[in-house]
């Protein structure tokens, strides 16, 4: 059984104000533990970037609290068949990292899912982490 549907619909609809309040959303998360990266067999990209890029706790903190909004790309709706009411936002980030002694500044990709928890508090689930590896368009820049 096939769990994605296909060509997810992007939307560009947004303003500076609505990313920063997203973002502002996004820190809390961050900062209060309420997140987490996907590390598992679908997401093998991710895992690699944070082992290549000896990426801790710390670095990813500071790569994610440090999106802005010129950083934010679209949104798309999730393409999980179980959860079409979800849109996921998208976000390239330029960062320095440090891959095995060699400074290197490239684009990461970013894309999140903010969920509303049963208690009422918001859970960001970061589904891509990774070297940005496509031509990507930001909305604000």
């Amino acid at each position: 059984m096939e769990s994605k549907k296909q060509n997810s619909q992007k939307f560009f609809d947004f303003t500076v104000d609505d990313i920063n309040e997203y973002l502002s959303k996004f820190r809390v998360c961050i900062l209060e533990g309420r997140y987490s990266i996907s590390c598992n067999d679908h997401r093998k990209q991710n895992m690699d970037f944070i082992e290549d890029y000896k990426i801790d706790s710390i670095k990813e903190k500071e790569i994610l609290c440090g999106l802005k909004y010129d950083d934010f790309c679209y949104a798309v709706e999730n393409n999980h068949r179980m959860y079409p009411h979800e849109v996921l936002y998208i976000f390239c980030k330029k960062h320095e990292l440090d891959h095995w002694g060699v400074i290197e500044t490239m684009d990461i990709y970013i894309k999140v899912n903010m969920l509303r928890m049963r208690n009422g508090d918001l859970f960001s689930v970061v589904v891509s982490f990774h070297k940005r590896n496509f031509d990507i368009d930001y909305l604000f820049k």
